[in-house]
């Protein structure tokens, strides 16, 4: 069984929860690939001789039954997904699909070789299964439901059929704050435009030259838990700057990429342009100026920014002149970021969007958004501002059927176990709010109204990025919660 080792023992505890996590990091799991996470989960239960069950979406729901002593306490669910966000850095060799995340540990921090570590949402499938395998751990009957494709559309949750889930409370193991309770959600809801086009021969070649502009080595993110940090937006920085010298010189916009995901700030992004040779010098001055102009707007925080500009080969086609000049100005109009903050809970993102990707495609580009809030008619109406600036350029915008918000419920029975459990423990109390993220709760809500819920988790910086990092110190203290919570239920 493989180990996660550290020079310092007392951060390896919990042991059984890191070794499950460790084997949970060997099995390829990018959203919608899932089958072999499944088959995993499933072979786990038939290990244990734990009840398994899976739903056509490939869900797994284990049950156990209760520890002697608890028979008439109400049962409860324990709620995590299987997939997670494939990011890595430009010049890192990994494969999704076949590779597993290659894990180190750098003080008391666990991360990953230039990848995304998928503790989102990896460790908590680690802490439910350590906790439904120990023997020694009292506790209700409990059921535990690992969802698919939470990260790009939600559809395990979407799809778990009525039924399914026998118990009327449910612990979450979603959230990224050491010692906080999320008792509210975002809803969310995906925007995708294509602008089609026609290839054109490149114009003036014997007197053009071709550049390529790049941005790297932004910190990215979660687009709703660090969409208020001030970050920089790769795919922004590249289009301002376009916009910026288009009508002084005549561009030619050979190919324009962006992002990844639409749930991930994009880090990374580029263009390849095609200018007379003659304005070679006044662009390479303009750049030299936007680069010191975003320094002094980002370079507090995005202390790894990296904007470069260089020749390169000639390409053979480019975009249409005219179709090229829309479509910058469209991501330029497009909004992207914070929006509005909530009145109801200080603190807290109402609505926020991100320019989440820009694709070259053959014959089209595309452009992938998403938008975020807790307030329902707030989420249409960004939806239909940000349709509206695309359309300036493209023929075609689609959106997603979204997802519900989870409305907090302050009085909850469950909520009040939870932090007891937690001031027994830490002789402090947790925060109770509500996350701009979006979690399954909502979804589990429209099937299953009368659940009491919460979402807890431990200290998680980075998600959705190469930089994702779990704090060991405090998964060790999570899953004492879980247990004590567990022990309280």
């Amino acid at each position: 069984m493989p180990e996660l080792r550290i020079k310092s023992k007392k951060y390896m505890e919990p042991k059984a929860v890191f070794e499950i996590f460790s084997q949970i990091n060997q099995v390829p799991r990018p959203s919608k690939h899932e089958e072999r996470i499944s088959k995993w989960l499933q072979d786990f239960a038939a290990s244990h001789h734990i009840e398994c069950v899976t739903d056509e979406a490939m869900n797994v729901i284990m049950r156990v039954p209760a520890t002697p002593g608890y028979e008439d306490h109400e049962g409860v669910i324990l709620q995590a997904h299987m997939d997670m966000v494939c990011e890595k850095n430009g010049d890192v060799q990994h494969d999704f699909m076949t590779d597993p995340i290659q894990t180190y540990v750098d003080g008391e921090w666990l991360k990953a070789k230039g990848t995304t570590l998928g503790a989102d949402n990896g460790i908590g499938i680690s802490m439910a299964l350590a906790a439904i395998t120990d023997p020694n751990l009292q506790h209700p009957a409990i059921e535990c439901l690992f969802t698919v494709d939470e990260e790009t559309g939600l559809t395990g949750a979407m799809k778990l059929q009525d039924g399914m889930l026998k118990s009327k409370r449910l612990i979450n193991l979603d959230s990224e704050d050491d010692g906080q309770i999320f008792i509210g959600c975002a809803g969310g809801i995906d925007t995708l435009a294509k602008m089609h086009y026609e290839k054109s021969s490149i114009s003036n070649l014997q007197s053009s030259i071709a550049i390529r502009l790049s941005v790297s080595g932004l910190l990215g993110g979660h687009s709703g838990d660090d969409i208020n940090k001030g970050r920089a937006n790769a795919n922004q920085l590249i289009v301002w700057f376009l916009a910026r010298i288009w009508p002084q010189a005549e561009i030619q916009l050979a190919s324009i990429n962006g992002g990844n995901l639409r749930n991930a700030i994009a880090r990374e992004a580029e263009a390849v342009l095609v200018i007379p040779m003659a304005y070679k010098e006044q662009i390479r001055i303009e750049w030299n100026n936007y680069v010191a102009q975003m320094e002094g707007v980002f370079g507090e925080i995005e202390k790894d920014m990296r904007l470069e500009l260089e020749t390169t080969d000639m390409p053979e086609t480019c975009i249409p002149s005219d179709k090229a000049y829309r479509l910058i100005m469209a991501l330029c109009e497009c909004p992207h970021g914070m929006i509005a903050m909530s009145h109801d809970m200080p603190g807290l993102v109402e609505t926020s969007t991100n320019l989440a990707s820009i694709k070259m495609r053959d014959g089209y580009i595309e452009v992938n958004t998403s938008q975020r809030s807790s307030i329902e008619a707030s989420k249409h109406h960004l939806k239909w501002a940000v349709e509206q600036a695309l359309s300036m350029a493209c023929d075609e915008v689609t959106h997603g059927d979204g997802y519900p918000g989870w409305a907090p419920n302050p009085n909850s029975p469950l909520l009040e176990i939870v932090k007891k459990a937690y001031i027994d423990l830490f002789k402090a109390e947790p925060k109770v709010l509500a996350i701009h993220a979006g979690l399954e709760c909502g979804l589990f809500l429209e099937k299953y109204p009368y659940l009491d819920m919460v979402s807890v988790g431990p200290q998680m910086y980075g998600v959705h990025s190469p930089q994702e990092r779990l704090s060991i110190p405090s998964t060790e203290r999570c899953y004492r919660w879980l247990c004590q919570t567990l022990k309280s239920l």
